[in-house]
């Protein structure tokens, strides 16, 4: 099972850049916990050092999905503004999204029809006579390339094959350019109110769960439990 989720500070300040930071280091630690794989795809430096306008993280693993249930929505903190001492503001926030995953390209032999063609163009009477230039096209995209450089049919079914190759990746490449594009989106959709989690002070360390999420996550770390010692 695979998750992808966000960790962002919206549109808010410096403090909540500052809570990202935070929150990132206690998700990773408690991942650990739930025996999830963790890596940090794009990490979005804030204006302060140490601080993050954002990560984005993939999470692998048996309970990936009840881990970032427990996650998702608005993250309050209640403190002291580290940057302006004389702040009266105690609350800050900042939201856990999910990223829809992006569909990665594993191609199989078996997705790619070959077609023989006859090749156009200069060559005199080989090209008339011989079918020998490749279209290659990938049968659940339907994306496709033509390779008529050689006269050889093997060699321009090995071109047209790497071409593909070529013309898929920059689709995922677009693909996924497109989705981090709506993740700003996020940034403006942290509401304040009914977080689900809770923490307290500097050191982050006095920290409130909601109940109902607590009672859950109690459940999931048992059955997890139960399912490493089978």
């Amino acid at each position: 099972m695979e998750k992808i989720i966000q960790i962002t500070a919206g549109r808010g300040p410096a403090e909540c850049t500052s809570v990202v930071a935070q929150v990132l280091k206690k998700m990773l630690d408690e991942a650990k916990e739930f025996n999830l794989k963790c890596l940090v795809i794009e990490r979005e430096q804030g204006v302060e050092n140490g601080t993050l306008e954002s990560a984005i993280i993939k999470l692998e693993g048996k309970a990936a999905t009840e881990f970032a249930t427990l996650w998702m929505g608005t993250i309050q903190w209640i403190g002291q503004s580290q940057f302006r001492k004389f702040h009266k503001r105690k609350n800050w926030f900042i939201g856990v999204f999910e990223i829809p995953p992006i569909s990665e390209s594993r191609i199989n032999e078996s997705d790619i029809q070959y077609l023989a063609m006859r090749s156009s163009g200069a060559g005199g009477q080989h090209v008339n006579k011989v079918s020998s230039a490749i279209r290659a096209t990938h049968i659940p995209t339907g994306i496709s390339t033509v390779c008529m450089d050689s006269r050889s049919q093997h060699q321009n079914k090995k071109t047209a094959k790497e071409r593909l190759l070529l013309k898929l990746k920059e689709e995922e490449i677009k693909q996924l350019k497109t989705q981090f594009q709506t993740t700003w989106l996020n940034q403006t959709q942290v509401q304040r109110g009914n977080p689900v989690r809770v923490f307290e002070g500097s050191d982050f360390k006095k920290q409130k769960v909601v109940t109902s999420y607590k009672t859950k996550r109690e459940q999931l770390k048992k059955e997890l439990q139960n399912e490493i010692s089978r």
